[in-house]
């Protein structure tokens, strides 16, 4: 029997996309979520046996421990996990309060690190942790002190995640997402013109990049942060905001 795979914040947007390619791929699939009416809705649109969806906060370590025990019970032992960072907010330096970066580590770095702990302590013969950011943790720029910060530490908690645990069928690994929207406020100031493609990322080619991760073809990337930009890192960002 297959292990079955997590993802959290999996009710909306890109992680409603990474639970549907996980689906399609073959595994049994937990969709945690904070908000019940995007559950509620995922779960309409969702129709197979082998998917639950369970509402849980992902910041909350009870509630996290809890809805994994619902996983094993109903689906079996983790084999793979996804975590969304989902704190995304925008704001200059002097806009940007002690509370905002609290709640940005703890959204894109604890609630993540409660995830992995969760599926390290309920995981099957191997265990693959797919972490999901954005490029702000990788490059500095406007109005993303907050996020920058705890999307940086992601990274490095993956990396050493995949360090300690590399001896024992875990890997872990993360993504640097491009922005989805480029027309968005809120990108830190990236606009079309600062990503070679030109396009912000469709949903499913982040999905694709984590199912890929998660897969057997994967099996000798481990502590690496695959960047899914459309070349915004390699084309470098300048200083003007145009």
């Amino acid at each position: 029997m297959r292990h079955s795979a997590v993802v959290i914040g999996g009710a909306s947007g890109v992680g409603l996309a990474v639970a549907e390619r996980l689906i399609a791929d073959g595994w049994p699939v937990a969709v945690i979520d904070d908000d019940g009416g995007a559950l509620e809705a995922a779960e309409d649109q969702i129709d197979n046996d082998d998917v639950v969806f369970i509402e849980a906060d992902p910041t909350d370590e009870d509630d996290i421990a809890e809805a994994f025990d619902q996983v094993v019970d109903r689906l079996g032992l983790v084999g793979g996990l996804v975590s969304m960072a989902g704190f995304a907010r925008s704001a200059a330096i002097e806009d940007t309060s002690a509370e905002m970066l609290r709640e940005a580590l703890d959204v894109n770095l604890v609630a993540p690190f409660i995830a992995a702990r969760a599926a390290l302590e309920r995981m099957g013969a191997s265990l693959s942790i797919v972490s999901i950011g954005t490029v702000a943790g990788l490059r500095a720029h406007h109005g993303q002190l907050a996020v920058a910060a705890s999307q940086a530490g992601l990274k490095l908690m993956s990396e050493v995640l995949a360090l300690e645990y590399a001896g024992r069928g875990v890997r872990v690994n993360a993504i640097a997402a491009g922005p989805a929207d480029m027309d968005v406020a809120g990108n830190g100031g990236i606009a079309r013109h600062h990503v070679p493609q030109g396009r912000g990322a469709e949903p499913d080619e982040i999905a694709a990049a984590a199912a890929f991760l998660l897969s057997p073809e994967a099996s000798y990337i481990n502590g690496h942060t695959l960047a899914v930009d459309g070349g915004f890192l390699a084309g470098g960002l300048s200083g003007d905001r145009s």
